[in-house]
C-alpha cells in the first residue's frame, strides 16, 4: 500500500468508527515513520496542528511501554487504556517502519470502552489493521 492509499483507508475507517459510536472515537491521528535513527510525521489530522510535534515523544510514552513489550508486525495493534489527554490511545503498525497513532484528546480508552456502542465501533479499527496486515505500507 502506498501513503495515499493508507491515508484514505485511515480516514474511511475512522469515519465509520465515529458513525457507529455516534461521536468521535479518535479526534486526532498521526501517520508516522519511526526508525532507531529518526522519526518523521507523514500525515497529521486533529485539533493540535500547531503543537503536536513538540509533544509527540511525550504523548506516545504510554504506547511506548506497550510497544516495547511486544514484537508488532504490520497489522498488529495496541491500546494504552489509561492514557489521558494528549497521550495517544492506540497504535497500529502499518509497515516495516510506519505506524498509525490515534488519540481522543478528551477521553481515555477506559472511558470510550464504557459505551455499549464501542463493541460495533471497534470493528472498523480491526478491519483497518487487517488491511495493513495483508498489504503493509511501503
Amino acid at each position: 500500500m502506498n501513503l495515499d492509499e493508507a491515508r484514505t483507508a485511515v480516514i474511511h475507517a475512522l469515519g465509520r468508527m465515529n458513525a457507529l459510536y455516534q461521536q468521535p472515537v479518535f479526534d486526532e491521528w498521526v501517520l508516522a515513520k519511526l526508525t532507531r535513527e529518526q522519526g518523521a510525521v507523514l500525515f497529521y489530522q486533529g485539533p493540535r496542528a500547531e503543537s503536536y510535534k513538540a509533544r509527540f515523544i511525550a504523548d506516545s510514552t504510554p504506547l511506548g511501554a506497550e510497544l516495547g513489550q511486544s514484537q508488532l508486525h504490520p497489522g498488529d495493534f495496541v491500546f494504552a487504556p489509561e492514557a489521558h489527554g494528549t497521550h495517544f490511545d492506540a497504535c497500529i503498525r502499518l509497515g516495516a517502519t510506519s505506524y498509525l497513532f490515534c488519540n481522543n484528546t478528551t477521553r481515555s480508552m477506559v472511558e470510550i470502552r464504557q459505551s455499549p456502542l464501542w463493541l460495533e465501533a471497534q470493528k472498523p479499527f480491526v478491519d483497518l489493521a487487517a488491511k495493513f496486515q495483508a498489504d503493509p505500507l511501503a
